[in-house]
């Protein structure tokens, strides 16, 4: 079942928005079996700083795949074009004349 605005290519939201509800509920829970008003504040504020570090991961992770990914595709590109700074060749350098001329200096 797909609902329509939402796109379900994004695990890392999906883990975020599971773990904002268990910070809503678990807050709920604990006051319901007798935790005080403060230690379910501070579970949930705990909860909540677990959440924002694990999202940060979570998109630092996917940041680093992606770019892995681009690099893994520009390797594969077929011919002898690299990049913008890649050498072609073996050895073939601007100006330079290959051996096998006598030079002013011999």
């Amino acid at each position: 079942m797909q609902h329509s605005g939402r796109a379900h290519d994004d695990p890392a939201g999906d883990v975020v928005r599971w773990a904002a509800f268990s910070c809503l509920l678990v807050p709920v829970v604990l006051v319901v079996y007798g935790t005080s008003y403060g230690g379910a504040a501070v579970a949930t504020l705990g909860l909540a700083a677990v959440t924002a570090a694990c999202r940060v991961l979570l998109r630092y992770s996917e940041k680093s795949e992606r770019a892995a990914a681009r690099v893994f595709a520009e390797d594969a590109l077929p011919g002898g074009h690299r990049g913008r700074h890649s050498r072609s060749g073996s050895g073939s350098h601007r100006g330079c004349h290959g051996s096998g001329g006598i030079s002013p200096h011999d």
